[in-house]
């Protein structure tokens, strides 16, 4: 077992998804949702992954009947404490005292601190931007995070950050700009700022949309675009939590069948 297993009560229990945004309509024309950009990074059937859309007032399950949960990114800020973010971190700990498996993108890196007593803010150094290099802290371990290499490439686009990670929370990797790109609350919890669901072109769409701004901020927009490649060492940390977490489900299922 990766994670401690919990009491079978459900058969099938899905991932779930908790969307806090989506992608700008520009982008959803073109490449899908943050939906299908998770379920394709994940590498799981549609029936395997359930979705909520938190901002819209939609319930959260138990943490109980399900597998695992996913936090998506969003254009809304954690430092609004907007009443539907606020309700998703009392959720977020009601998972971590469930043991549920969990794995905060963005966004939801940011309302995982938040969550478990950490601050958010804005990122002193400014916006962070494109694909960057991360830089893995400490020894490799045993568990699902091991293989990750000590340096690799991961998308970024985001102004606010986690400035002080909760207490007990392991800082696993750090960025130039953000020395808290990837966290470890539990065995079972992790969260990254960095998106793994990000392909290149997604990362090239996101930098167009936001070229002006880009600019102004003295960004240069071609190199940004030039070093967007495929990042299949940040990617695979998704894949590796939906395996993880449905097989712990898968597990539980054919322990009742015995």
């Amino acid at each position: 077992m990766l994670w401690p297993a919990q009491p079978a009560t459900t058969l099938m229990r899905q991932l779930l998804l908790i969307q806090t945004g989506e992608a700008p309509e520009i982008i959803h024309a073109r490449f899908g949702g943050f939906a299908d950009w998770f379920r394709e990074a994940m590498r799981i059937q549609p029936e395997r992954m359930r979705t909520v859309q938190v901002a819209a007032g939609e319930p959260l399950p138990d943490p109980d009947t399900i597998a695992g949960a996913v936090i998506t990114g969003s254009a809304s800020m954690v430092t609004d404490r907007a009443a539907w973010s606020e309700r998703a971190a009392a959720w977020i700990r009601d998972a971590i005292d469930a043991e549920t498996p969990m794995f905060g993108v963005c966004y939801g890196h940011q309302l995982m601190a938040h969550a478990l007593g950490g601050s958010v803010g804005w990122l002193p150094a400014g916006r962070e931007m494109g694909t960057r290099a991360i830089t893995r802290h400490g020894r490799e371990g045993s568990d699902w995070l091991a293989g990750l290499p000590a340096r690799f490439s991961a998308h970024t686009t985001h102004r606010q950050s986690v400035l002080e990670p909760p207490r007990g929370a392991e800082i696993i990797a750090s960025s130039e700009l953000d020395p808290h790109q990837l966290l470890r609350y539990a065995p079972y919890a992790i969260s990254t700022q960095f998106h793994p669901e990000f392909g290149a072109a997604v990362m090239r769409a996101y930098i167009d949309a936001r070229a002006d701004a880009l600019r102004e901020e003295g960004f240069d927009i071609d190199a940004l675009r030039r070093d967007a490649c495929e990042t299949e060492a940040a990617r695979g940390l998704l894949q590796r939590f939906a395996q993880a977490a449905l097989s712990r489900q898968l597990d539980e299922e054919g322990a009742l069948q015995s």
